[in-house]
């Protein structure tokens, strides 16, 4: 009987040791899965957010100026053109550098080298903007394009060396329409536009 009862309790104990082992495997087991599953899904869902997020900015950059943004660049790109159309007449070469690309920087500065030399001063009084209106914007491949029609209203006149008027009326103010063309590097970290080309009126 005293075997029996031996044999009884090293199958209790044995069952029980056993239950006790599966009880802490489940437990830690499922301890460590949900550990897992929480930290590879917080992961995923903030990268995955990311991503889209920065897909959008550039589709949007891509689309164009519109809207708040919009607005905004006419009034630099409207700056931009009096301050260039100003200091081209005072010859400032300094200042031009700082809104125009280097090709037209040079196309500038050639041709106040050239107003110099033949010795004729050249007056600007700007008056105001009648229009200015983004007319196209694109990206060709690292340079966004925006092309701007400006309409607006100046006094012009032009002298040599003796002071004689030889081109515009100091007392008549006339309307101008320009068609420019700005550009900006996509990756440039600089907000900045610059003009690249002045489109021939045809």
């Amino acid at each position: 009987m005293s075997n029996n009862f031996g044999y009884i309790d090293i199958i209790l104990l044995a069952m029980i040791a056993g239950f006790i082992i599966l009880r802490l495997r489940n437990i830690l087991g499922r301890k460590t899965g949900h550990e897992d599953k929480a930290f590879s899904g917080f992961s995923e869902r903030k990268f995955e957010q990311f991503k889209k997020e920065n897909i959008q900015e550039e589709k949007f950059e891509e689309t164009g100026l519109e809207g708040e943004q919009k607005e905004k660049f006419l009034k630099g790109a409207e700056k931009a053109y009096e301050s260039i159309i100003t200091s081209f007449a005072k010859g400032d070469k300094k200042n031009l550098k700082n809104l125009l690309t280097s090709q037209m920087s040079s196309n500038f500065e050639e041709a106040i080298n050239q107003r110099e030399i033949e010795n004729i001063k050249s007056e600007l009084t700007f008056v105001g903007f009648k229009q200015s209106k983004l007319e196209k914007f694109e990206k060709i491949k690292n340079e966004f394009y925006a092309t701007v029609k400006f309409v607006c209203e100046i006094i012009s006149v032009k002298r040599d060396k003796e002071n004689k008027i030889i081109e515009g009326n100091p007392d008549k103010i006339k309307t101008v329409t320009d068609h420019w063309k700005f550009s900006r590097n996509v990756f440039s970290k600089k907000p900045n536009w610059y003009l690249a080309e002045i489109v021939s009126n045809k």
